[in-house]
């Protein structure tokens, strides 16, 4: 089963969830595109995802699902595509792209900013963080947050309910 094809960039302009997809945990991501905004950003335990992604499609609609092309993707496919037609794209490179764009986001502080950044760990999971550098590959464009959580809470695996 493969994704319908759609171009780098498609014009989505409503919410969209992004998944960092993985065997043990994923990377999730919404995101209202017509702001420019993300608005939550979780990682779950795999058996999560799905439950989670409901949660999310029951608060508003999904406009899509963007979903990275790597591990075990089309076992993830064939689970999400009842929620909103899933866009796959391309994951090469995005966990060292994520480290850098955590960065980014919350840049560091004290001592911590004296070392080069390819020596920087972030202090949280950056499963969630690929899923926006896969959103962003996506759209061809950065996403905000328009109040980051300080150092990324919510960044760390969420425990089972």
């Amino acid at each position: 089963m493969t994704a319908p094809a759609s171009p780098k960039g498609r014009l989505l302009s409503g919410i969209v969830a992004a998944v960092d997809p993985g065997r043990s945990k994923c990377g999730l991501v919404l995101a209202d595109c017509s702001r420019g905004e993300i608005l939550t950003a979780h990682v779950v335990a795999a058996e999560q995802t799905l439950m989670q992604l409901e949660a999310w499609q029951q608060q508003t609609p999904l406009e899509a699902l963007v979903m990275g092309d790597g591990t075990s993707s089309r076992q993830w496919m064939r689970q999400l595509q009842h929620l909103a037609p899933v866009q796959l794209v391309n994951e090469a490179g995005t966990t060292l792209r994520a480290r850098n764009r955590y960065w980014q986001i919350w840049p560091a502080r004290g001592w911590r900013r004296l070392l080069p950044q390819g020596l920087r760990v972030p202090p949280c999971e950056l499963d969630a963080i690929a899923a926006l550098v896969l959103l962003e590959d996506h759209l061809g464009r950065s996403l905000h947050w328009s109040t980051p959580p300080p150092s990324g809470p919510g960044l760390k695996t969420l425990p089972a309910p």
